[in-house]
């Protein structure tokens, strides 16, 4: 199951040299996968509303492979990886045309709204069983 977000380097993304900053890519793929939470079905503020559950990244192992520069036009890709009761793993790339820029692998936990890990809701584990 796989999600594309598209997306473009603007001047506040990027650093003195002209490159993007390190730290925007983790924005980036945030959005990548907002995007891919949305097009499941999943609406993350009713969800959060109606039961006070948000989902909180764990962990992030990310691999800075090339540099994106000002003005270019990005591809998020958003790539189920694992799905268990109490995670979701994905696997995240942002490419430029067919060169690939930055990896990522994004562990997701859901949390209560006292801030415990609860089970990730039926309706994701739903979406993402297909």
């Amino acid at each position: 199951m796989s999600h594309d977000f598209t997306l473009r380097v603007y001047y506040e993304d990027t650093d003195l040299a002209g490159i993007v900053y390190y730290a925007n890519y983790l924005k980036f793929i945030e959005r990548g996968r907002s995007e891919w939470l949305r097009a499941l079905g999943i609406d993350q503020l009713g969800m959060q509303r109606e039961t006070g559950q948000v989902f909180a990244v764990s962990r992030v192992e990310a691999n800075y492979l090339r540099p994106a520069r000002f003005d270019d036009l990005l591809t998020v890709r958003t790539d189920l990886t694992q799905a268990s009761p109490a995670r979701i793993i994905v696997d995240q790339q942002v490419r430029r045309g067919d060169q690939l820029l930055f990896t990522a692998r994004v562990t997701i936990a859901c949390l209560n709204a006292q801030g415990r890990p609860v089970r990730v809701p039926a309706a994701l584990r739903t979406a993402v069983d297909g």
